[in-house]
């Protein structure tokens, strides 16, 4: 009967992409006729779903000027579609290509110039590691990754006011982050502490949100916590579900600070950023305010539900298959790992999970990530909150309104469409429609 279970595993998934709760994790699944509430996307170059997706998503780092449309359209068309090595080898021609120009520009004494540059290549190399994670120990990642890092340090250097690199104090280690300052003056300012989720870097969050609040007159702290960029992988710190651990430090760093009103110090999680925020928050009363988008309750629930009613152990539900990895995780690791050859996606996910977790089978990791919850903490929350939703985010579908409905504090929701062009996961592709309501919400929340 195990081998049953298994084969029905293996033709379930590889039907259907596994939805993840991630700012990566594409917006893959759609139904027959090619619509999930929203309407799937015109394809743009590639006809997977998950690879548009991250396209789109570099493709809406233009609003800030972290990429180009044109470099980004002719990586994307040089890319062998389904080949992975071909993803990597072809952003990381263009990163290098864009790294040389901005070296250039510096060395002729073009700030500007070299300062815009180095943010396209600081995205290019971001995008070059990313299907890279199913090995953990492949020298690519930590050296795309660095050199990502490198890139945006030296476009911070040459902004002004310069992005400050900072280091805040955990648990007798360090963790990275940029202060950005409105200007030099050192009037304490309203500041937003802005973070990212299950697979962004900081450095992307220049784009996502700390520009944005700069230019309306926000102070932006961005970190990196346990199971994200640098601190993954060069401490080698995992994700914790217990995120007010991490908040908690953080929060003392901002308000440590004289450009800080510490009596206006709103919170920002992007993606799985969207649990660990609120999760944050429930246990931090210095915050003013609480943004989540997109909103997550649970972000492991989407997943487990997708598998279950195709996994008989399971009985049906997302509960059930967590205790069916429990009692007999072998048979599910041997289907899922059929499967996870054959699909970027799925592949990118468990792998992404594993290496960021800690753990070393497709199982564990599911069993680490049902340990993430709201339930019993959503209501300890406090401060005002925006819970953030799209129409067509198949990542976490669901979870938005699940932690909307179980917040007790001054509340406000809102629904981004595809009508609209900010439909997708975390609105990727339309930043300054997000930004436009997101930040008029906090304006009017703090005035108050």
């Amino acid at each position: 009967m195990k081998r049953i279970y298994t084969l029905a595993l293996v033709i379930l998934l590889a039907a259907t992409m596994l939805v993840v709760a991630s700012c990566g994790g594409g917006d893959g699944t759609s139904s027959d006729d090619g619509q999930e509430d929203g309407e799937q996307a015109p394809a743009l170059v590639f006809s997977d779903p998950e690879l548009q997706f991250q396209l789109t998503r570099a493709l809406g780092d233009t609003a800030y000027g972290g990429a180009d449309v044109g470099e980004c359209l002719s990586t994307a068309e040089r890319i062998v579609e389904g080949d992975v090595d071909s993803w990597y080898a072809e952003w990381y021609e263009t990163a290098e290509r864009i790294l040389s120009l901005a070296e250039t520009s510096l060395a002729a004494g073009h700030e500007v110039s070299a300062r815009e540059a180095y943010l396209r290549a600081s995205t290019y190399y971001a995008m070059a590691e990313f299907y890279l994670h199913g090995d953990p120990t492949d020298p690519r990642i930590r050296e795309s990754s660095a050199k990502s890092r490198d890139c945006f340090a030296r476009a911070a250097a040459l902004s002004s006011p310069a992005i400050e690199p900072v280091l805040i104090p955990y648990e007798g280690t360090t963790l990275p982050g940029y202060f950005y300052h409105v200007d030099d003056s050192g009037t304490p300012r309203p500041t937003l502490i802005l973070q990212t989720g299950f697979d962004g870097t900081q450095e992307e969050l220049y784009n996502q949100g700390a520009i944005a609040a700069v230019r309306r007159g926000y102070n932006c702290l961005t970190f990196e916590g346990p199971g994200q960029g640098e601190v993954i992988r060069e401490q080698g710190l995992y994700f914790r579900p217990d995120w007010e651990k991490v908040i908690t430090p953080v929060v003392d760093y901002a308000i440590s600070r004289p450009e800080v009103d510490r009596d206006k110090v709103a919170l920002f999680g992007i993606s799985m950023g969207g649990y660990l925020a609120p999760r944050g928050a429930a246990f931090e009363p210095r915050l003013a305010a609480l943004i989540a988008d997109g909103g997550v309750f649970e972000p492991w629930y989407p997943a487990c539900t997708s598998i279950a009613p195709y996994y008989p152990p399971s009985g049906g539900t997302a509960d059930g298959l967590i205790a069916s990895l429990r009692d007999d995780p072998d048979d599910f690791d041997q289907g899922i790992e059929e499967v996870m050859e054959e699909s970027i996606q799925l592949n990118w996910f468990i792998g992404n999970g594993m290496f960021t977790f800690g753990v070393d089978t497709p199982s564990a990791f599911l069993l680490a990530f049902s340990e993430y919850s709201m339930a019993g903490v959503a209501d300890k929350i406090d401060c005002p909150t925006l819970v953030i939703d799209s129409d067509n985010d198949t990542s976490m579908k669901g979870e938005a309104q699940r932690l909307y409905d179980a917040l007790t504090c001054p509340k406000d929701f809102i629904l981004f469409t595809t009508e609209e062009g900010a439909g997708l996961h975390c609105q990727m592709g339309a930043m300054l429609l997000a930004h436009q309501h997101i930040f008029d919400w906090l304006d009017e929340t703090l005035s108050r």
